[in-house]
């Protein structure tokens, strides 16, 4: 199979080196003013440019069984961001030579991830993008601080970051605290809902207004019947809604919350930032890696990808979407800000770079744009 080399960072022009902690159940720190977190990969029959076959355990686990290849990503958007805001894929810096039946792949990817937006036959800078939180196979979020912005737990905050990633069992989807994300949760908290003891200061209020020619005791009637009242349904009702709030971003299978969230008003209605932890595993089977690399697609449809791959770096990008310009037609890739990059690239033959070490043969890291193989 073809030598791979793969590199992270928090940008297309800051990448470093990872390939030689490929399969190793180690992780890669990305740190920005814009992201904080972990990038671990996994690559099934990986051979490094030393010429070392890589394996990992990753692959035996029941619940990975036909996966090939995985990018997993653990940390926190430092700036609160909508879900609808944060993109996951790839961009392109040149025309790609895309090859007969590639329509059919195209058509496939969409089937999978339907809210998936490209322009691969671009003749500038192809891309390929969707919403992180509707196309992520595996996503899990966990909330550290409570709706009043306090910790929930300094201890438990201070567990959950230091905790050993990637884990050793495969991340799976977990929104049960999801809903603490949603601006519905937030406003609820900020503006409240009537208790018995505000409808009764309320009524108070009101009747500390009342012309002086009104009783006392039919102030005392009035309050009394107002605080009966508030006392019977209302509460039923909204003990009811509560229930209905704390479920309604809980899922029980990722095609669920794929589903969910493939409707844009419910993306715009979660927003992810310093207190949302997100763990994710952008995993799939169907890139081959040996004996040659490989697109193989139900229906016995297959493409060998090295007779199409120029040995530009295919990179897989999260990033901020891009607002388009209201002063002229915006023709370039919906990219913005990156909060993470991670790149495969052919290796040479005689290469050997140290890990760390910044990566060679970036002339186009001048270039803001990013990459995602079609899988």
């Amino acid at each position: 199979m073809p030598r791979l080399r793969v590199l992270a960072g928090p940008t297309a022009e800051t990448l470093v080196p990872i390939t030689d902690i490929v399969n190793s159940g180690r992780a890669h720190v990305i740190s920005s003013d814009r992201f904080e977190g972990k990038v671990a990969v996994n690559v099934k029959s990986f051979v490094n440019p030393q010429g070392k076959r890589l394996t990992s355990e990753y692959f035996e686990r029941e619940d990975r069984k036909g996966i090939t290849w995985s990018i997993q990503v653990q940390g926190r958007f430092l700036e609160p961001h909508s879900a609808d805001d944060i993109l996951f894929g790839n961009t392109f810096d040149k025309v790609l030579k895309l090859p007969w039946g590639s329509s059919a792949a195209l058509k496939f990817m969409q089937y999978i991830d339907p809210t998936l937006e490209h322009d691969l036959t671009s003749t500038s800078k192809p891309w390929a993008l969707s919403p992180l939180i509707a196309t992520m196979p595996h996503f899990a979020h966990e909330r550290l601080h409570n709706l009043q912005g306090t910790l929930i737990s300094e201890e438990h905050e201070s567990a959950v970051l230091q905790s050993p990633f990637p884990p050793t069992t495969s991340i799976s989807d977990d929104t049960s605290q999801l809903r603490l994300a949603s601006k519905a949760s937030s406003s609820g908290f900020r503006s409240g809902s009537q208790t018995p003891s505000s409808s009764s200061s309320s009524s108070l209020s009101a009747s500390g207004s009342l012309s002086s020619d009104v009783s006392a005791s039919s102030v005392k009637s009035s309050l009394r019947e107002t605080v009966k009242n508030s006392l019977k349904k209302p509460l039923g009702k909204a003990e009811s809604k509560r229930k209905r709030d704390e479920s309604v971003l809980i899922f029980r299978t990722p095609g669920e919350r794929r589903s969910y969230f493939s409707n844009a008003q419910h993306r715009k209605d979660v927003v992810l930032g310093p207190e949302d932890l997100i763990s994710m595993d952008f995993c799939y089977g169907y890139l081959e890696f040996s004996p040659t690399l490989a697109l193989r697609l139900p229906g016995g449809l297959s493409f060998d990808l090295v007779r199409y791959w120029d040995k530009h770096p295919v990179r897989f990008v999260c990033c901020e979407r891009k607002r388009p310009s209201i002063w002229k037609e915006d023709t370039e890739q919906p990219v913005g800000k990156l909060f993470w990059c991670v790149a495969f690239e052919m290796a040479d033959d005689d290469e050997d770079e140290e890990p760390g070490e910044p990566a060679s043969g970036q002339s186009d890291a001048n270039d803001q744009d990013n990459t995602r193989d079609i899988d």
